[in-house]
Formats: structure tokens, C-alpha cells, sequence
């Protein structure tokens, strides 16, 4: 990796100081407490401090840019070259927070400039709308770079497709942001759990939400307002439509893609297999104004090698019922997951099935919390179904990192090392065939179902 323009040391921000700042890049309080385990001096480094460094640029530094970024800084050997936006308020905003850690970027409004000017680069990270995944990427990889790519992919299965056949076209790397695919509890559950041991017996049914409270369109400072010819040069029709591009059908693909894809993709996985079909229902039933709909609740069959298994989703943008997680549960026990382990970390197990004293003698589970006390009532069926369903087998495996930042960590690792990506442009576009399916079965009446070679691109 090149070494030159190495970052100084400033001194200005404690790693402390640094940690606290993260509450900005959206990780939220209910992850504070993990990231704050990870307060070690080998946690962030100084790229003055190695040799094997990898630059990288940042296209699109919006909200989910900055989360990216912020990950970034945790792990050594990354230097900041570049980041590109079209909005000045995100380049002030992501520029001046990589000055305070030592990195003076250039900043361009037209990717197409940096990829011209920028020399030594090895890498980019694209947080870009949707809509401008694919002409992004393809090019940073026509032009020698390995690609980072948030999901989803595209909100065209045709754009999706293109990347996957760049990247083997110039060989270059192409990872796509489904962060949970490189988490080490979903490593730990879905690989050595479920897959590897057999926890749960033969999965038969998953399920799995995102539930958020109900929000208005977002705004911006009126002294950043995009001239119009701006906006039309780039392909947005208003500030509106550019600030929430998640919910027109031009830029992104709803919530169904924005919050479910994350999840859906985990179902792929746990049954070892694409979907077979899908039927679902949703509308645009609460806001006005939004192309895409608000909520959609669906159900996916896979045909696996043990016959045939079920998944339900909703998404719903009204209400935050219940948050985010998935359950997996099989004749003999359920998982059930979250990012935030407060919403899930635990394993279920069935009173019939084998006992699992043996998978916490072998660290693969935590000892069963206590179940509940009998309730003082004269039905005794229910006594004994509460009693046998309560106790919880904890996982064993934290993540005490901001959760994009494994995800990046093996993104790198490929970069420098050839090291296996966990989620590469093949996989990424089998969900994103999945899930832009979904938005379809909407409007449909009958299932939709699925050919094996439509998930090959």
C-alpha cells in the first residue's frame, strides 16, 4: 500500500472522547455500553504506527457515510485519501470530523473528478442513494479499485447484475454492506449452532421484524439548499426528494429494502437456500406523499434438503413495537438474534428435545437462566407451558464493536490478504433479487415464485 500522506498525530480527542462522539454516527444508545468495552489502546491506531496501509476515498458521505467512517477510524492501517458528496453540508460535515483525527481529504462533488485526480488509491467505500450503487461501483472498479458497497445493491435488478459481472470482469473485490454476515454472534449461531451442530433439529419456520416509530420527511438547513440546476444535473427533481430518496421509486426501494434486506438475507443463509417463492401484502396506508410503501408483511417458502420451510417478515414504519430481530425455530429449539442483543441473544430449547448441558460444557451456549415461577392459578396447563418455554440459553459471543465494523475489518482483510469476503457481489444480488421481488408481489394477487438460475448473475 502506498505510503504517503500520512496522517499526523493531533492529540486534539482522546480515544474517550472519540468513543462519546459516536452517538452522531446514528449507533445509538443501545450499543453504547459494547463499543465502550472496546476501550484498548490496540482498538484505534495511528497509520503512522504500520506499514500496510490501504487508502481509501468515501463516495457519499450522508448519514450512512458518517457510520461507515466512524468504523473506519477503528481500525488501523486505513487512511482517509478523498470522500465525495454532492451536498456541501455532508462534505463540511465529514471533512471536519476526519480533521480532527488527523486526515486532511480532499473533497469533490463529482466522483467522477476524484477517480480522475485521485493517485494511489486502493479502495472505496460507496454510501451513496441506492439508484447510483451500480454506476458508482462499476466504475471504481473499472478504474483499478476494490469496492465496499452499502446495500442495497440497487433498486434495479438489471444495475445489480452489472456489478457482480464488473467485479469479475476486473477482478477487483466487491463487498456489499449486509454487516450481519461478518458478525461473530451470527457467525457463531447460524454457522456453529444451527448448521454445524444441529441445535435446533430441522429449522422449520423463521421470523423476523423492523419495527420503527412513526417520523416525518426529513429536512435540511435552508443556507444548504441545492440550486435547482444542481439537483437536475444529479438527477433529483427537489431538496425534498434528494433528502428522502428512500421513499420514491426513482432513488431507493422503501422500507421493505432499506430495513428488511438485512434480514431477509439472513433467512438465505439459515436455510442454505434462495427462496422459492414469496407472497406479500402492504400499501402506502399511513403518509402521504411517499411513493413506496409504508408497511409490507411477507412470507417466503424455501424448498431445503429436509422439505419445506417457511419465513414471515414485516416491516412496519409507524409504530416500534417489539424493534428488530429474528427468530429461527426448529423441532427442537428456537434462536433468536438481534444487533442489539437486548432484542436477542439467546437459544429456546424444546422440552422434548436432547439435552444442551453439553454445548455449554463445550462453550457453544451460556448456563439456562432460571425459568419463571409457576403462576398461582388453578390452570395447570398453562403453569406448565409458561414454566417449560422461559428459560434462555444465552450466547456466548459479544460484539463489543459498532456493528459495521467487523464487516469492514474482513473487507480489508480481502483487500490486503485475499481473505474470503462474507458477503461478495453473489450473494448481495441473491438478496437484492429477493427483496425487489417483494415490492412486486405487492401489487400482485398470486405468490411469485422463484427459478434457481434467476439468482445467478
Amino acid at each position: 500500500m502506498s505510503d504517503k500522506n500520512k496522517p499526523k498525530k493531533t492529540g486534539s480527542l482522546s480515544r474517550r472522547d472519540f468513543l462519546k462522539s459516536s452517538a452522531w454516527a446514528g449507533i445509538g444508545t443501545a450499543l453504547s455500553s459494547q463499543i465502550l468495552q472496546a476501550d484498548s489502546p490496540s482498538a484505534v491506531q495511528s497509520a503512522q504506527e504500520t506499514s500496510d496501509r490501504v487508502n481509501i476515498a468515501v463516495i457519499g458521505a450522508g448519514t450512512q457515510g458518517r457510520v461507515l467512517i466512524e468504523s473506519c477510524l477503528r481500525i488501523p492501517d486505513i487512511h482517509f485519501q478523498a470522500i465525495c458528496d454532492i451536498w456541501e453540508y455532508s462534505q463540511i460535515y465529514a471533512s471536519r470530523y476526519l480533521q480532527k483525527y488527523g486526515y486532511k481529504v480532499n473533497v469533490y462533488e463529482d466522483y467522477r473528478q476524484l477517480l480522475e485526480k485521485e493517485k494511489g488509491l486502493d479502495a472505496v467505500i460507496i454510501a451513496t442513494p441506492d439508484w447510483m450503487h451500480a454506476e458508482h461501483a462499476n466504475a471504481c472498479m473499472e478504474r483499478g479499485l476494490h469496492v465496499y458497497c452499502e446495500k442495497e445493491m440497487s433498486n434495479s435488478q438489471e444495475k445489480a447484475r452489472s456489478m457482480v459481472r464488473t467485479s469479475r470482469q476486473t477482478g477487483k473485490l466487491l463487498q456489499i454492506g449486509h454487516q450481519r454476515r461478518s458478525n461473530p454472534r451470527y457467525i457463531h449461531a447460524i454457522d456453529r449452532l444451527i448448521h454445524e451442530n444441529q441445535l435446533l433439529g430441522r429449522v422449520t419456520q423463521s421470523y423476523a421484524q423492523w419495527n420503527r416509530s412513526k417520523s416525518d420527511m426529513l429536512g435540511w438547513p435552508k443556507k444548504y439548499t441545492i440550486p435547482p440546476e444542481k439537483l437536475e444535473k444529479y438527477g433529483y427533481g427537489s431538496m425534498t426528494e434528494f433528502r428522502n430518496w428512500r421513499w420514491f421509486k426513482k432513488y431507493g426501494g422503501g422500507p421493505i429494502v432499506d430495513l428488511g434486506s438485512h434480514q431477509i438475507d439472513l433467512f438465505s443463509w439459515v436455510f442454505g437456500t434462495n427462496p422459492s417463492a414469496v407472497t406479500s401484502c402492504g400499501g402506502t396506508d399511513y403518509y402521504d406523499k411517499r411513493e413506496w410503501y409504508d408497511n409490507v408483511m411477507a412470507i417466503y417458502e424455501f424448498k431445503t434438503s429436509h422439505g419445506t420451510s417457511r419465513a414471515l417478515y414485516q416491516v412496519q414504519t409507524t409504530t416500534k413495537y417489539g424493534g428488530f430481530y429474528e427468530a429461527f425455530m426448529g423441532d427442537n429449539g428456537t434462536i433468536v438474534l438481534s444487533e442489539v442483543p437486548q432484542f436477542g441473544n439467546w437459544a429456546m430449547r424444546e422440552a422434548h428435545a436432547p439435552e444442551w448441558d453439553s454445548f455449554v460444557k463445550d462453550g457453544l451456549l451460556q448456563s439456562e437462566t432460571p425459568p419463571i415461577q409457576k403462576l398461582d392459578t388453578k390452570n395447570v396447563f398453562l403453569d406448565v407451558r409458561v414454566t417449560q418455554e422461559a428459560g434462555r440459553w444465552p450466547l456466548p459471543v459479544e460484539l463489543a464493536k459498532p456493528p459495521h465494523q467487523p464487516h469492514l475489518e474482513n473487507f480489508f482483510s480481502a483487500v490486503r490478504a485475499g481473505t474470503p469476503l462474507t458477503c461478495p457481489g453473489e450473494i448481495g444480488y441473491e438478496t437484492a433479487l429477493a427483496v425487489l421481488t417483494t415490492n412486486k408481489a405487492v401489487e400482485s394477487p398470486r405468490q411469485i415464485r422463484f427459478q434457481k438460475e434467476q439468482f445467478k448473475a
